[in-house]
């Protein structure tokens, strides 16, 4: 995991660089500031000494002041050519190898200079930046803590509705968001909670949804055995002909639908389980194969030895090479690599909806893939979970249907 992707890092290091960024402007602000301030005290003192040195010069008083010099050869170019406009000034520079405020003034065509020692004033002006620079560290560590706290806290919520979103994609509808009751109207609510409480309500009315739908399927699917059980015996009775042909090729597709139904309601229901048992893949897809009596290639690339219901698994074949031979076109090809089984066809493909959402009932694909009730799959789905099969829908590039299953792996069988 990238330290630096985590929505808290982001947090803490955008707060951290704006803290940075406004102690810095401020650092500076109040550098200028001060320094200006000390300088021109510095300055103020060189401006006098001057203004006394030359009020001596000029009536011949004689002056013991040590940092008084005519024309001293250290003067800065840029003083003396401003007392040669017969001018008088101050800036910084060096004398003697120091740092010192010079001031100098004409005096009888040349300059008259003074200077302060500026040394202090230079330390005094790097113990203000270390001071600065100090207190911008401990402002922007206790900053980067207080945002990663908070960031912190915001990020493991949403990685909790996240992990519990993920939850409800994967089939556990009964997965919530665990929210605080709050203390009172308006309290703790922010967008996080705003986010998980629409997750909930999503997933809520989802599972209602699907309930009510579980409900009616397995209430059709009851309420038709019935009365199709009476028609198929009263049909039986009906004299030989092409009406009675007629009749039970209805009620025969009926009956498959019946059941369908009702297969689909015991695996909606979870009391479905597997009856696993070591099955070498290739023959008992070989055997799968024969008993649909359809028109399929069977190529087993490597045989190997699965954990599987045999039953379960034949049903699912059965319904992927039905479902192949009504909506595909030929050739159909069975593959068995390992413990990966591959069901393909030839005919214009699955429906872009069908590869994104997996199979849903009562939703047929394409309208070029035919007609029908859309069960076919949606059985095939739920054994395939019953029996751990890891599922895949997608089409070939060069046209047709693939649907892959890869099963729990046993051993692998020698000489296959």
């Amino acid at each position: 995991m990238r330290v630096t992707s985590s929505l808290r890092w982001k947090i803490a290091l955008t707060t951290t660089a704006v803290c940075c960024a406004v102690a810095a402007v401020l650092g500076i602000l109040v550098h200028n500031v001060v320094a200006r301030q000390v300088v021109g005290e510095v300055r103020k003192d060189a401006d006098r000494d001057l203004d006394h040195a030359l009020t001596e010069y000029r009536y011949g008083t004689a002056h013991g002041h040590l940092n008084v010099a005519l024309n001293p050869p250290d003067l800065p170019a840029r003083l003396r050519g401003l007392v040669a406009r017969g001018r008088t000034g101050s800036m910084a520079g060096e004398h003697a190898g120091r740092p010192v405020m010079w001031a100098a003034g004409p005096a009888d065509g040349k300059p008259l200079a003074v200077w302060v020692p500026f040394e202090s004033t230079r330390s005094r002006l790097r113990d203000l930046d270390a001071a600065i620079l100090a207190s911008a560290a401990l402002a922007a560590g206790v900053v980067a803590l207080a945002g990663l706290f908070l960031a912190n806290r915001i990020s493991s919520r949403l990685m909790t509705t996240a992990a519990v979103a993920r939850r409800i994609s994967a089939g556990d509808l009964d997965a919530r968001v665990d929210i605080p009751d709050a203390a009172g109207e308006g309290a703790h609510h922010d967008e996080v909670r705003d986010v998980a409480q629409a997750l909930n309500t999503m997933a809520k009315s989802l599972q209602e949804r699907l309930e009510a739908e579980k409900r009616f399927t397995a209430d059709v699917a009851h309420e038709l055995r019935t009365p199709l059980t009476g028609s198929l015996a009263a049909a039986a009775l009906l004299p030989e002909g092409r009406p009675k042909e007629m009749i039970n090729d209805r009620l025969a597709a009926l009956h498959r639908l019946t059941e369908d139904l009702l297969e689909i309601s015991r695996l909606d229901s979870g009391v479905e389980y597997a009856d696993l048992a070591r099955v070498e893949l290739g023959r008992a897809v070989r055997r799968a194969v024969a008993a649909t009596r359809l028109d399929v290639s069977v190529r087993v690339v490597r045989d190997m030895e699965v954990l599987t219901d045999r039953r379960r698994l034949d049903r699912i074949l059965a319904n992927l090479l039905v479902n192949a031979d009504r909506h595909g076109a030929p050739p159909i090809e069975v593959t068995v690599d390992g413990p990966v089984v591959t069901v393909r066809d030839h005919g214009p493909g699955y429906p872009d909806r069908l590869i994104e959402q997996g199979p849903q009932r009562f939703r047929t694909g394409d309208p070029g893939r035919g007609r029908g009730h859309g069960l076919g799959l949606t059985i095939v789905a739920g054994q395939a979970a019953v029996l751990e099969i890891a599922l895949d829908f997608a089409n070939a590039p060069d046209g047709g249907a693939v649907t892959t299953l890869r099963l729990p792996v046993g051993r692998l069988v020698d000489g296959s």
